[in-house]
C-alpha cells in the first residue's frame, strides 16, 4: 500500500517503490499523473521519480548522460494529445 516500506517495485501495489533521496528510506508511492515528473527507468528496483500512470507515457532525456548522472527524468504525456494537434 503507498507508504509503507519498500525494497523493490515489485512489493508495492502502484509498481513503485519511491526513495527521495539516496540516503532516504524507500516507501510505496502512486504512479506519476499527467505533467507530473517521472522516470523511465528503476534503478535497483526503486524510483527517483515514479513511472507514469497506464496509458500515459514518460517523455525524458534518454541519453547515456542523463541515465548515469540520474538525471533522466522526465514528463508524464498523454500520447493522445500529440495526435489532436
Amino acid at each position: 500500500d503507498t507508504g509503507e516500506l519498500c525494497l523493490q517495485s515489485a512489493q508495492c501495489k502502484s509498481s513503485c517503490c519511491h526513495r527521495a533521496n539516496g540516503l532516504s528510506l524507500a516507501r510505496c508511492a502512486p504512479r506519476a499523473a499527467e505533467s507530473q515528473e517521472c522516470s523511465p527507468k528503476s534503478i535497483y528496483g526503486v524510483y527517483y521519480k515514479c513511472p507514469c500512470e497506464r496509458g500515459l507515457t514518460c517523455d525524458s532525456d534518454k541519453s547515456i548522460v542523463g541515465s548515469i548522472t540520474n538525471t533522466n527524468f522526465g514528463v508524464c504525456k498523454d500520447p493522445q494529445d500529440s495526435y489532436r494537434q
